[in-house]
């Protein structure tokens, strides 16, 4: 901004520019801009032009320069157009904004023969319509007839402010004012207008319209709205209710309709003041509110005010028209009352009453047909502006008027109604004959003899009602009373009882009519004694006592005789004169005397009286209640038995009187508390019983008559709990050990406990025996399968049973792991690996190792041998770590020595160079079926690198052998498959690794399996048939082509050894020397990073020698980097040896190790030199032997990762390293083409 301000000029500074610019041509305006008025969204020019224009012409708006560029950068609307040439700059404003109103100024710039001019200012004047109208008004709330309302009208943001006008229906609304205020932004202008209003009810659904004019429209912004008034309704108007009066249960049908009122009536019926419905129907297009109302008439709307409501929002008070009605109604009821019974000549008293009815109705009384007319009638006010009606009569009954009908009629004449109501007359009169049927009254019966007496009665109404009454009293147990033709009869059934004895039976005759007629009679009755009752003087009868009875008969006829009984006994008491009694019998009296006992405690002394006419007696019972100290049962136990952990019940059998008996339990002579010890309680239970509860129990018993006391054992029986009495048992080999476990239990029982060797191995137990609480194993002439951890298990038939673990050591002198696997370590012997010597012992106490170096001690303070011992168990391991083993220095007899306070064990262990493997050993049948056989042996050395096995096998008709590759590569046990049944085979087994291959097993030994017969199958003959025969095709067809297969490769075998051996001459021939160095180079190169490891044996190269050390050690073991003295080649096989010298070491013979499929592994397989199946080994990779003109590197390095770590002497074992991946060696045809540490054996 600053350098172009330069170019502004001021006007009062022209002059003096003339001054100085003499007479130079001046530039001039031709046309200056002039102010301009355009609507947004228009185009606007301003017009410069510029007369000997020499300097720069640029625009100004409001002080800002827009640039001397005719296209304006930065203003995408603002362009400058015109011819230039002619000094026209006019600028061109596209879609003017309301940004574009401002001052604009046309400068020309100052030039060497100019002057600076600036024109005159010009303004762009933007017209901005308004961009919306609206009402402030709220129509939600709709307006009220009547009264006054503001309207305003809003146009916003427009310049210059617009023009507003308010039409109601297109008719102006004058009288309002208008202002504006300012807009949302600068500039703009909001225009407001007000006009009051008063709403109309005409005004309502009107159209109010805004209308606001603008010079930038052509047609005014216009926005409307609807006007909503509220105004009232007309009044109500009736329809439907022409009558005035209505008969009650009439249904009429009333509408009630309000025309107009905004919004339109609502409209509800009442009735008395009480609201009907409030239900009511609109009909916008008629503009009414209309309800119906069904009303059903009834007597309680006689008089009622019905009543019809119109209102609305806007109602000042509700409009409405009522009609009152007139209900003709019946009576609700009609009610004859009083009796309609009576005795012949008594005067009825009778009522008719009819219930409120509009108009009163008229009564009328018939009896039968005729009319009675000596009646009252009474009227009175009731109910719903009715009447009621009330007529009585009094009329003397006959006995022909008995069940005549008595009618009262009630008739009301304004709703023709007519109602009866009838009763059925009843008169009364007394029955006429009454009489028995019963026993002859001389004749006697016997008690409990059912009798009938019956009773008769005739005549009367109704007819007589029978009551029965003995000796003058009621007797409510008769039969119910029944009918016949001529009268009535009721049953009275008797079970004759002792006060039946001439007792007077009668019978009464009676009914309503109030008069009673009867008749009666009585009977004679033999009946036992009536009563038994046994007394006594003494109050308290206590043991020893003598307790005399008295029993007293009652009433009897005939005389009873009278019996005492005690339990099973019978006495005859002391009897006295019998005296008259009630019921016309007599009484009897008889005494006894007892001494009493505890055992007369709660029995029964009976007095029986016996009747010998009636053949029967009664009797009573005296209990007797005896009071005595506490007394033991019999059957008291003295002993308990209970299990530990159960409840002890110890039963207390104790019986006194009074039963308020208090014990004391005593244990030990301590007294047993209840409250301190809660587990016990009477008598006596003991909660949770544990062994030190067993003992001796007393229990002292008192009651208020005296003490006792007994005493009872308490056995607890429990569970075993065994401890070892001894643990760990130590023993030597071939002694006697002596395992014991002491149990704590009860009770002790024989044959109680058990032994067991925990584990897997099964070995002969010893002599189990039994002292008291002890258990004893005995075993003689201990071996090493004894060793172990022995359970011995207590069981006393309570349980649980317990057991206690018991190990038995069994310490024998050291025996050293032996055979081809451990007696050989195999390693290079050029100074760049190190090996491993392993010696591993088994052996009980600790076991020390030594070693020696062909005969002489080591010395383990030299840093080239390093010596560790690990130990797990009863195995010991020693190994010996020889770093940059030499040929001439390592290649030794070591000799390994284990021992102990038992004894000791040698082992010679040779260090030799890496070669062919040793044929495996014990070549053996596994299993033979009909098509495949299972093989099995035991490898041999591997020559200190990794091996496989190849089987080979043939049957009497084959042509030559067929080779099976073992896969995987190091498993020692294989199955040949496709073999033909009932065929005799020979196998044979060897050994190959990286070096040669080995003889065969067993010294070239041959198995010869003959395979099973096929198995038939449960086919169908003739698919039987065809399988064979395709069988036997295919068997056929894969001998003739394996047998092609086979010729082949001999032949292609044959051409290898063919140009092979010219290669070997040719190469000889051209300085094959020199590449044996640099080969044997290369392989240093390569080797120095390389790290063989089999089985127990690693070796690496962690230090270099140079060609000085290595040409020494060739000169100690007296031969020259290319000589061939030392191959030794055997026309009948492949096997090429290496010797380095003609050193042979004693060596001292040791059985070799064979395993049979059935010999049990030691129990420490980490420890084992034994060689496994090695099924989980890694990539397998066949070993290749070809006869190519340049033989590769002995080592394949992509298979074989470096490994320069110690590894853990824990592990030293060739079973227990994982599988390594197989290396690609391909045979070397000259020993001069290998390195120099895989060119001999020691042997």
């Amino acid at each position: 901004m600053n350098s172009l301000s330069a170019w502004t000029v001021s006007p009062s500074a022209l002059p003096f520019l003339c001054l100085v610019l003499g007479t130079q041509a001046q530039q001039a305006f031709r046309s200056e801009p002039r102010n301009v008025t355009v609507p947004m969204g228009a185009t606007a020019v301003l017009r410069c032009e510029v007369l000997r224009a020499s300097g720069t012409v640029q625009w100004v708006k409001d002080g800002l320069l827009l640039g001397h560029h005719r296209s304006l950068p930065g203003f995408p609307r603002y362009s400058m157009i015109g011819n230039p040439k002619r000094g026209q700059h006019h600028l061109k404003i596209e879609a003017a904004q309301l940004e574009d109103d401002a001052p604009y100024e046309c400068q020309a710039g100052r030039s060497e023969s100019s002057q600076a001019i600036i024109s005159i200012t010009a303004w762009v004047n933007v017209l901005i319509p308004p961009s919306k109208a609206h009402l402030e008004l709220d129509m939600a709330t709709p307006w009220v007839a009547g009264k006054t309302y503001t309207v305003t009208c809003i146009a916003t943001d427009s310049k210059p402010s617009a023009e507003i006008t308010l039409y109601k229906d297109e008719v102006e609304l004058t009288g309002g004012e208008s202002f504006t205020m300012s807009g949302s932004t600068d500039k703009l202008l909001n225009t407001h207008a007000q006009v009051t209003v008063t709403a109309l009810s005409s005004d309502n659904g009107r159209q109010l319209a805004c209308y606001a004019k603008h010079p930038a429209l052509l047609r005014p912004v216009e926005t409307t709205m609807t006007m909503s008034v509220y105004f009232p309704p007309q009044p109500p108007v009736i329809l439907g209710l022409e009558w005035e009066e209505i008969k009650a249960g009439t249904m009429i049908r009333l509408v009630c309709v309000s025309h107009g009122g905004n919004p339109l009536a609502n409209l509800h019926w009442t009735k008395n003041g009480e609201v009907l419905s409030t239900i009511w129907q609109e009909d916008i297009v008629m503009q009414k509110s209309s309800s119906i109302l069904n009303l059903k008439i009834t007597p309680a709307d006689n008089q009622a005010v019905l009543c019809c409501e119109s209102i609305n929002l806007v109602s000042l008070s509700p409009l409405s028209l009522s009609r009152k009605i007139t209900v003709l109604f019946e009576p609700a009821e009609v009610t004859l009352l009083g009796s309609f019974k009576a005795t012949e000549g008594q005067d009825l008293n009778l009522t008719c009453y009819a219930s409120s009815s509009n108009p009163p109705v008229q009564i009328r009384w018939w009896l039968g047909y005729k009319e009675l007319n000596s009646f009252v009638v009474t009227m009175e006010e009731g109910d719903n502006g009715g009447m009621t009606t009330m007529s009585n009569i009094t009329h003397r009954v006959s006995r022909e008027e008995d069940g005549l009908k008595l009618t009262c009629e009630a008739f009301n004449r304004g709703t023709h109604f007519s109602k009866t109501q009838i009763s059925k007359l009843t008169v009364y009169y007394p029955p006429q004959k009454v009489w028995l049927d019963s026993p002859p009254q001389d004749v006697p019966l016997r008690s409990g003899t059912t009798v009938r007496l019956i009773c008769f009665s005739t005549g009367g109404n109704p007819t007589g009602t029978l009551t029965w009454f003995k000796n003058g009293k009621a007797v409510t147990d008769a039969l119910m009373q029944t009918s016949f033709d001529r009268g009535v009869a009721r049953e009275l059934v008797l079970v004759l009882t002792a006060s039946d004895n001439m007792a007077t039976y009668s019978c009464d005759s009676t009914n309503k009519a109030k008069k009673a007629i009867s008749a009666d009679t009585k009977l004679m009755v033999h009946f036992p004694a009536v009563s038994i009752k046994i007394t006594t003087k003494q109050e308290e009868l206590r043991r020893g006592q003598m307790l005399t009875l008295e029993c007293q008969v009652g009433s009897s006829n005939p005389k009873a005789s009278i019996f005492w009984r005690l339990g099973a006994l019978r006495f005859q008491g002391v009897e006295q004169s019998p005296t008259k009694a009630k019921f016309g019998g007599v009484s009897v009296h008889s005494s006894l005397s007892l001494n009493l006992s505890s055992q007369h405690h709660n029995q029964r002394v009976i007095c029986q009286a016996y009747s010998p006419v009636l053949e029967e007696g009664a009797y009573t019972f005296f209990k007797l209640h005896v009071l005595y100290p506490p007394e033991f049962s019999p059957k008291q136990p003295t002993q308990v038995q209970v299990v530990e952990d159960d409840m002890a019940t110890i039963p207390l059998l104790v019986s006194a009187n009074p039963e308020e008996v208090s014990c004391i339990w005593r244990h030990r002579g301590k007294k047993l508390d209840k409250e301190k010890d809660p587990r016990f309680q009477w008598s006596l239970m003991i909660k949770n019983v544990t062994r030190k509860d067993a003992g001796l129990y007393t229990v002292e018993c008192t009651n208020d008559e005296g003490v006792n006391q007994t005493s009872i054992r308490l056995d607890v029986h429990y569970a075993p709990s065994v401890k070892a009495e001894k643990d760990p048992v130590f023993v030597n080999l071939g002694e006697t050990a002596d395992l014991i476990c002491v149990a704590d239990a009860n009770p002790i029982i024989s044959g109680m406990f058990s032994w067991k060797l925990l584990g897997e191995e099964e070995v002969e137990m010893g002599e189990e025996t039994q002292e008291d609480e002890s258990g004893l194993l005995t075993i003689h002439n201990v071996t090493r399968a004894h060793a172990g951890l022995y359970q011995c298990t207590a069981n006393n038939g309570i349980e649980p049973p317990a057991t206690v673990d018991v190990q038995l050591v069994v310490q024998f002198k050291p025996e050293l792991q032996k055979g081809s696997q451990w007696s050989k370590v195999a390693s290079r012997g050029d100074g760049t690996t190190t090996a491993e010597v392993v010696c591993q012992a088994e052996g009980i106490p600790r076991v020390d190792f030594s070693w020696e170096k062909n005969g002489v001690l080591m010395d383990f303070a030299n840093p080239r041998y390093e010596m560790r011992t690990m130990r797990e168990g009863s195995f010991h391991t020693s190994t010996v770590r020889v770093v940059n083993v030499s040929a001439a220095l390592d290649y030794a007899v070591f000799s390994c020595t284990a021992r102990n306070s038992l004894g000791e064990d040698k082992l010679d262990i040779q260090l030799v160079s890496t070669s062919h493997p040793d044929p495996p050993l014990s070549f053996r049948q596994v299993t033979v079926t009909h098509d495949s056989v299972t093989l099995e042996w035991i490898p041999g050395f591997d020559g200190g690198l990794q091996q496989k096995f190849r089987i080979r096998y043939r049957w009497d008709q084959s042509a030559s052998f067929l080779y099976v590759d073992v896969f995987p590569p190091r498993a020692t046990t294989f199955t040949v498959t496709g073999l033909q049944p009932v065929t005799t085979y020979n196998f044979s087994v060897n050994a190959l690794n990286a070096m040669g291959e080995s003889g065969y097993a067993d010294n070239n030994a041959v198995l010869t399996i003959t395979t099973k017969e096929e198995p038939e199958l449960e086919e169908d003959p003739a698919d039987d048939d065809s399988v064979s025969r395709s069988a036997g095709g295919l068997s056929a067809y894969l001998t003739v082509v394996s047998t092609v297969v086979f010729g082949v490769m001999l032949v292609c075998n044959s051409l290898g050894c063919f140009f092979g051996l010219r290669w070997k001459k040719r190469r000889g021939q051209t300085g094959g020397r020199g590449d044996s160095a640099l080969d044997g180079k290369k392989n240093e190169e390569e080797g120095s990073s390389q790290s063989t490891v089999s089985n127990s044996n690693k070796y690496e190269s962690r230090e270099k020698i140079n060609t000085a050390a290595q040409h020494t050690l060739l000169i100690d073991s007296g031969s020259e980097t290319d000589s061939n003295v030392y191959e030794s080649y055997v026309p009948e096989s492949s096997h090429y040896y290496y010797p380095t010298g003609d050193y042979i070491p004693p060596l001292s013979p040791h059985a070799e190790e064979t395993r049979k499929l059935d010999v049990t592994r030691p129990p420490v397989d980490c420890h084992s030199h034994l060689y496994e199946d090695v099924r989980d080994g890694g990539l397998y990779q066949d070993i290749l032997f070809s006869s190519l003109p340049s033989p590769p590197p002995l080592f394949d390095h992509r298979f074989l990762p470096q490994r320069n770590e110690w590894r853990s002497s824990t592990y030293p074992q060739r079973g227990t390293e994982r599988v390594k991946e197989t290396m690609d060696v391909r045979q070397l045809q000259r020993d001069s083409d290998l390195p120099f540490e895989l060119r001999g054996e020691l042997v």
